[in-house]
């Protein structure tokens, strides 16, 4: 399967299972989710996987707590769900993207010409 595929079939789950729509509080009115909250749900997920090692977790390590599925791995797996999520929602083919980025990045100078870090 190649990311754009597995990112429609995310993007289908995510709709069966109402991540597209937000009930506004107090109402039954429905109001699609925006960009903003796309982004703001990718950072969640980074830190519940930093949560995840300041608790003592190695980076490595998936555990189950009552059936579900926990640890960074997990964390990390749930931000790319998300991002393959919003790239299908949004039309963006995020595997030619990907390509065109290492592409890209192939040709930059060690540490992009001088970062620290």
């Amino acid at each position: 399967m190649n990311i754009n595929k597995l990112a429609k079939k995310i993007h289908l789950n995510a709709l069966d299972k109402g991540f597209w729509d937000n009930r506004m509080a107090y109402t039954d009115t429905i109001i699609p989710r925006s960009f903003g909250d796309q982004i703001a749900d990718f950072h969640s997920e980074i830190s519940e996987a930093w949560e995840e090692y300041r608790n003592g977790h190695a980076i490595g390590e998936i555990y189950f707590d009552n059936g579900k599925p926990e640890g960074i791995p997990v964390e990390l797996a749930d931000t790319i769900i998300r991002i393959l999520d919003t790239c299908a929602q949004y039309g963006i083919n995020i595997e030619e993207v990907i390509k065109i980025k290492m592409k890209y990045n192939e040709k930059r100078e060690y540490k992009h010409g001088g970062k620290l870090a």
